[in-house]
């Protein structure tokens, strides 16, 4: 059963200069089945959080966003008043974010924020009750997610835990909904080995468990490539390849991707001290300087003369790329 829609969103950015606009996320297309874990890859500025902003409403006055098909456990989103998608996005999608200290505030206890986003409809019980039950049920949350000394962590502010003890108390919110799709953007950045093991592990029980549907959002291949179903790859703004984790990494078909891999570091060979990972010369190019054609174009190792024109969506087997030269096929045109 197909749980998330998308095709062909587009997100365009108004500059404050009159009549220039960038186009921040171009022809964006991707489906979820109910119960997979999926995955956004790609560098940090490539686009992936602004897909999960768009997916959920996040928008700013100078946003447009817009989209041939989006919807969400066979509802159509863009029919829904913004008053009917909140209410319905409230219900099905919760979001764990990238920095969870500048996610909670600061001036209020972990434990209170913990229990105001517990809804009241799985509440069952006389009217009295209901704060000793919200208080059992934020420590039950807090347990579930691997933290033990409850009392401490909820009465203690945001600023007097760790970022490990913070990114757990935003899942255990985004879990306290009982959602259908739960979005995570970078959950692991700017932790230590251990703590991302943990969070990892703990994403993967929610999925498995709960048959929840996860998307993950991160730039780790090496950390999370062994946990998704599915992997998409996104590249300044478009979605350049998707497939299941065989596929991508296996047999790559686009440069980028096959990229990404070879810049993890192989430790099952010994390295020169010192060694430099393999990397693509350049970086990603402003959204206002963007190249002609292929994006990946400048950067890529095998561009030619046919890569002014923007290539094609292909598929095969269920492996959808887009390039015009891809790799790891028996019949090339290179």
């Amino acid at each position: 059963m197909t749980l998330l829609d998308v095709q062909h969103v587009k997100k365009i950015y108004k500059t404050r200069f009159k009549g220039n606009q960038v186009e921040a996320l171009k022809d964006i297309h991707f489906t979820v089945e109910k119960g997979e874990y999926v995955a956004i890859m790609g560098e940090s500025g490539s686009g992936k959080s602004l897909v999960a902003k768009a997916l959920v409403g996040i928008t700013k006055d100078n946003w447009h966003v817009s989209a041939d098909r989006l919807r969400i456990c066979d509802v159509n989103l863009l029919e829904l008043s913004p008053r009917q998608r909140r209410r319905f996005l409230s219900t099905n999608i919760a979001m764990i974010f990238q920095e969870p200290v500048s996610c909670l505030d600061p001036s209020i206890p972990v434990g209170e924020q913990l229990m105001e986003v517990i809804p009241n409809r799985v509440f069952e019980g006389k009217w009295w009750q209901r704060p000793f039950w919200r208080k059992k049920q934020a420590k039950a949350l807090l347990h579930r997610v691997g933290v033990k000394d409850h009392d401490k962590v909820m009465n203690a502010y945001p600023l007097e835990l760790s970022d490990g003890i913070c990114q757990k108390v935003m899942i255990a919110m985004a879990i306290a909904v009982k959602p259908k799709l739960l979005i995570a953007d970078e959950p692991i950045s700017s932790m230590e080995a251990t703590t991302q093991a943990q969070i990892l592990r703990l994403l993967d029980k929610i999925n498995v468990v709960n048959n929840t549907t996860i998307l993950l959002i991160s730039n780790d291949f090496d950390a999370i490539a062994n946990l998704a179903d599915t992997i998409s790859v996104m590249y300044c703004g478009q979605m350049v390849e998707t497939g299941v984790r065989e596929q991508i990494l296996n047999t790559p078909h686009h440069p980028y991707t096959d990229a990404l891999l070879n810049a993890l570091p192989d430790y099952s060979q010994d390295l020169p001290h010192k060694s430099l990972l393999t990397t693509l010369p350049g970086s990603i190019p402003p959204l206002q300087h963007l190249p002609i054609g292929c994006r990946l174009g400048p950067r890529c190792p095998y561009a030619q003369k046919m890569c002014v024109r923007m290539p094609g969506v292909t598929q095969t087997k269920g492996h959808q790329f887009s390039c015009h030269f891809p790799l790891n096929m028996e019949d090339t045109n290179r």
